[in-house]
């Protein structure tokens, strides 16, 4: 059975290094299917999913937390990322450059 587009969302997040971040964009990027827009909607159901997704580790491609909000509280995201060691102020991952994972250069 084939995998439907969320599990590929679920399967590429999960395999986001601990104290790394990436992107919607990146992810739809390496999935060739889709948009940010719908990798934003996949993660805001992972919570939902039973599924395992360290949906913190996913910005828009700014740094920023856009997704914060649909965390079950709109600090948590933050808080999972400073426990990982990644930088964060004002809601915008510091040192993006540096914590950046590409899963296009990364998967193979």
């Amino acid at each position: 059975m084939e995998k439907t587009y969320y599990e590929r969302v679920y399967e590429v997040t999960q395999q986001v290094p601990y104290g790394r971040v990436t992107t919607y964009g990146a992810i739809a990027d390496y999935l060739t299917l889709g948009a940010a827009r719908m990798v934003g909607w996949a993660l805001n159901k992972s919570f939902s999913s039973g599924e395992d997704v360290p949906a913190h580790r996913v910005v828009n491609r700014k740094g920023e937390l856009s997704g914060r909000h649909h965390f079950p509280t709109p600090t948590l995201m933050e808080e999972l990322l400073l426990q990982e060691g990644v930088r964060v102020e004002d809601n915008v991952i510091q040192d993006f450059k540096s914590v950046f994972w590409n899963p296009s250069e990364e998967l193979v």
